[in-house]
């Protein structure tokens, strides 16, 4: 790699570094140590009044915990075997070391590292110091040797994380690796495990080969970077110190910087920074100046020397950097006039998105295991105009605001002496670090500022229910959207989530444009639930199901966790359903716990089920027989009492009812009152379910006893004047008739309907017979022919019998040598009821007429008849050609005329009269017969 210097200054004491981030997960990726005798602790501070505890972490198990509140943090010592190697056989390879801490509330974490003539603190950036591509820093090692390196750390922070390496220098010697080096390096990780790349100074290319490489992964990833021991003052080699800080992913960095000279007073350059571009045609500008001091490529590194600080009043010093494209920034810092207590520490980059204050950082003066006093400077970097506090105090004036050389809009402070527990407030955007030392060592560092854009964190929990998201409180508004879409009513710094997805949140602040955070991807925790269930018959299918979630189960997810301790439980992989078998002969409790998850792409729910089981005994039924009268109105169907069936002997059971044997088994269409059921000839199941909820279904056989009626009861019919005998025969158990009697038959019947109830057996059943009356004949029609009268009868019942007096009867319908006059004919049918009677006039028959006008026989005149109904006399030629009517205008009478006036010729014509009766039938009547007309002139 490319190097660039500025100037040259001398330092003395031996310096390092603090960077922190508050945050929920910290990260520590291991180092390779070419010196050994560190001991390393992990430091803990929150600004949370509430107590929680960190747990913490090496190869994903829990090697301890502290609890913190505001105003109580806590440290943690950490074995060296966690964070550390000094063996080659360690080194290129994947190893199960490094730290990951983690806790329910936003905490400050750092790593702080000590020896009694070395120290450094390696602070956490939390989540913004996880990512997918970093380009690795160190110190330039100015001279040859063993004991000094350069190291860079990488920590997967998920399973099946691939890491490539590329853009060092190819001569670069890795330890653990063959030569000659790879171009490039590519390494598989699980979560927690780690990945060191180290190599000695004494190999010239390893002075400064690796500083710009390149780190990509396709899964976040923690990088640790620096040197284990490093030594680069531009001075006499007095010694050298551990120089390293963890890094960011290259979407977390700036283009702005600005640095608060350290409290060094070394003139071989212990003061400056280093600068790494991420891309090509890099301008570099320092403080006010127009032209750029370097322009460098991706990779390649810059070195800013001391003599770039620009000296303000009262002797505090500070610079302003501003490149044309996004790079890291390492602050290089030392402590008295010595040069091997080097240190450095990322610089985060200007932006109106830092927070408002940093609360708190905790035990700021101590280091592990050392007991002597630490003397540090703090330096507080903030926009102008703001108010400032420290521990609710403001600064002097000797203390600040000093201005910062080509950036008016920030303002530096320098505060000396600071100790304990520091918490810093503006009224804007803040950053802070501390420089300082003991012994021959130091330390100092920055504590917010790692992400160019607001980030979310975890306020408290892992996930839903129970997680709570945040973002820093000194934002002016908030709003925060689930995948895409605004949260109504979610405008404070928090939220807490009700459903897993993508959230973000949009944030102003003073003039910045509105920013809207990364992603944050919430998920639903495993949710834990307990069921119950009744195993019945010896064997029972488990299809897992979702007690609250809307996903589908996965069968290859299902999993036993827990495998019942009464019998098996076995897996089917296709369907993922569990079967459960108890032992033989076993009725009793017993549990088992099975693990499964949805079918989301991405957010998917699991749950954890504890099944308790209780394996129990069916119970014992038989099918049973009811028979039941059938129903009147229905007498298919019969009303039955489903309860009085016998169908087992056991207590303590429920019984339901269905129509059928699908039904009783699946729980539908019960019958809702058996104990008034109506149904036909049939079956009906009746559920039997003891106390443990298992069942058996046993059949009731329903038999409709149908009606039985007399054979030999009909009906009759009768005269209406008459009476009969009703007999409903014998072998009915009794007799109810409508009259009242309760004998087998009843007599002295006239017409009518009646009824008789016969029981057989338990049952009645009502049989109705009608004695109806004999329908009288009608006489429809007599024809009368001279003295022949011919009867015409309809209705009734054949044979009649005829009478012209009521007395003497006979079979004919024909009566001969009737007399003139009125006669009255009589008929009856075969039920020899009363007689009909129909009262008629056989007319006075006239066979001749001459008329002559003589006054004897000049006319036929049956105007006798005129009185009765629809007269008619109509006279017809021997051709049957009507050749006259008489009526009511000429009285009925004919002359023997063809049209009243023109007499005919002699000869014989027929007449045909016809009338109605008076009765109330209007018997029709017809007479014929023939007439002789004698015309004589």
């Amino acid at each position: 790699m490319k190097k660039f210097l500025l100037s040259f200054v001398l330092i003395l004491l031996s310096c390092s570094t603090l960077f922190a981030q508050r945050d929920t997960d910290h990260w520590f990726a291991p180092y390779f140590a070419s010196t050994t005798g560190y001991n390393h602790a992990l430091y803990f501070s929150t600004d949370s009044t509430t107590p929680f505890e960190v747990k913490i972490y090496s190869n994903n198990t829990q090697i301890g915990a502290v609890t913190i509140s505001k105003g109580a943090p806590q440290s943690f010592t950490l074995g060296g075997a966690f964070i550390q190697t000094t063996a080659a056989s360690s080194a290129a390879v994947p190893a199960n070391i490094g730290v990951y801490t983690k806790g329910d509330k936003p905490y400050f974490c750092s790593l702080r590292i000590a020896q009694s003539a070395h120290g450094e603190i390696v602070t956490s950036k939390g989540k913004a110091g996880i990512g997918t591509k970093f380009y690795a820093a160190a110190t330039p090692l100015m001279y040859s040797s063993t004991a000094n390196n350069f190291t860079t750390g990488i920590m997967a922070t998920e399973d099946n994380t691939t890491v490539t390496v590329s853009g060092y220098d190819p001569n670069v010697q890795f330890i653990n690796v063959s030569t000659p080096t790879p171009l490039t390096l590519t390494v598989n990780l699980n979560k927690g495990q780690s990945y060191i790349l180290a190599g000695l100074a004494n190999i010239v290319a390893n002075q400064t080969g690796f500083i710009g490489a390149k780190i990509e992964s396709n899964k976040p990833i923690s990088v640790t970077n620096g040197n284990a021991n490093g030594f680069y003052a531009t001075g006499t080699n007095d010694g050298s110190d551990l120089i390293m800080d963890q890094s960011v992913p290259t979407d977390r960095l700036g283009n702005e910087f600005a640095m608060v000279k350290s409290i060094s007073t070394s003139t071989a350059n212990m003061e400056g920074g280093i600068i790494v571009a991420t891309d090509n045609n890099t301008e570099i500008y320092i403080n006010n100046g127009t032209t750029p001091v370097a322009t460098i490529n991706e990779g390649d590194y810059y070195r800013i020397l001391a003599n770039a600080y620009a000296t303000q009043t009262g002797g505090h010093s500070n610079m302003y950097i501003r490149t044309t494209k996004n790079v890291y920034l390492y602050q290089l810092i030392g402590a008295g006039s010595a040069n091997n207590t080097g240190g450095y520490n990322y610089i985060p980059p200007l932006n109106c998105f830092l927070p408002r204050k940093i609360d708190e950082i905790g035990k700021i003066n101590e280091m592990p295991t050392i007991t002597s006093a630490i003397t540090l400077k703090l330096n507080i970097l903030t926009e102008a105009g703001a108010a400032v506090t420290v521990n609710g105090v403001t600064p002097t004036a000797a203390q600040g605001p000093f201005p910062l050389t080509g950036n008016n809009q920030w303002v530096t402070y320098a505060i000396q002496g600071i100790t304990g527990n520091v918490a810093v407030t503006s009224t804007k955007a803040v950053t802070a670090g501390v420089n300082g030392g003991y012994s021959t060592a130091g330390y100092g560092g920055y504590f917010a500022g790692f992400s160019s854009i607001p980030l979310i964190s975890k306020q408290t929990g892992d996930c839903i229910p129970g997680i709570v998201l945040e973002v820093d409180d000194s934002y002016d508004t908030y709003q925060w959207f689930l995948n895409g879409n605004p949260i109504p009513g979610a405008t404070s710094n928090s939220y807490t989530p009700t459903q897993a997805g993508n959230y973000t949140a949009r944030i102003t602040v003073g003039s910045c444009p509105p920013a809207i955070t990364p992603v944050y991807k919430v998920f639903t925790c495993l949710f834990e639930s307990t069921k119950s269930l009744t195993v019945c018959e010896g064997y029972q299918t488990i299809v897992p199901e979702f007690s609250s979630s809307t996903q589908t189960y996965v069968p290859g997810t299902v999993t036993i966790v827990t495998p019942p301790t009464n019998g098996t439980a076995t897996l089917d992989p296709v369907t993922g359903a569990i079967n459960y078998t108890p032992n033989f002969g076993y009725f009793g409790p017993d549990s088992m716990v099975y693990k499964f998850c949805g079918n989301a792409p991405e957010f998917i729910d699991c749950e954890k089920v504890t099944l308790n089981l209780t394996v129990s005994k069916s119970p014992v039924v038989n099918n049973a027989n009811l028979r039941s009268c059938f129903i009147e109105s229905n007498p298919a169907t019969a009303l039955f009492n489903l309860t009085v069936a016998t169908v087992t002997s056991e207590t303590g059971v429920t019984k339901e009812y269905y129509p059928s044997p699908t039904d009783a088994v699946n729980g539908t269409n019960q019958i809702t009152n058996p104990n008034n059921y109506i149904a036909p000839t049939g079956v009906a199941y009746v559920k039997v379910i003891n106390a443990n909820g298992c069942y058996k279904v046993a059949e009731i056989t329903l038999t409709v006893l149908p009606p039985v009626k007399s054979a030999v009861l009909e009906d009759k019919i009768i005269c209406m004047e008459d009476k009969t005998t009703l007999d409903a025969g014998p072998g009915f158990v009794s007799y109810l008739w409508s009259t009242g009697a309760t004998t087998q038959s009843i007599n002295n019947v006239g017409v009518g309907t009646y009824w008789v109830k016969l029981k057989t057996g338990e049952c009645f059943t009502t049989q109705t017979v009608k004695v109806y009356p004999a329908e009288q004949p009608v006489i429809s029609n007599i024809d009368i022919s001279n003295t022949t009268v011919t009867v015409t009868v309809v209705g009734g019942t054949a044979p009649y019998k005829y009478s012209i007096d009521n007395i003497n009867w006979q079979d004919s319908n024909v009566f001969t040598d009737v007399a003139r006059g009125d006669v009255k004919v009589y008929v009856k049918d075969a039920y020899d009821c009363e007689p009909i009677d129909v009262a008629i006039t056989i007319p006075n028959l006239i066979n001749v007429i001459t008329p002559n006008e003589d006054g004897i026989n000049d006319f036929v005149d049956y105007s006798a008849l005129a009185t009765k109904n629809n007269l008619v006399f109509n006279i017809f030629d021997r051709y049957g050609s009507k050749i006259y009517q008489a009526d009511k205008s000429n009285g009925y009478k004919w002359n023997g005329t063809s049209n009243g006036t023109k007499r005919v010729q002699t000869g014989n014509y027929w007449f045909e009269i016809g009338w109605n009766e008076p009765n109330s039938k209007q018997t029709p009547i017809k007479f014929t017969g023939w007439i002789l007309v004698k015309n004589r002139e």
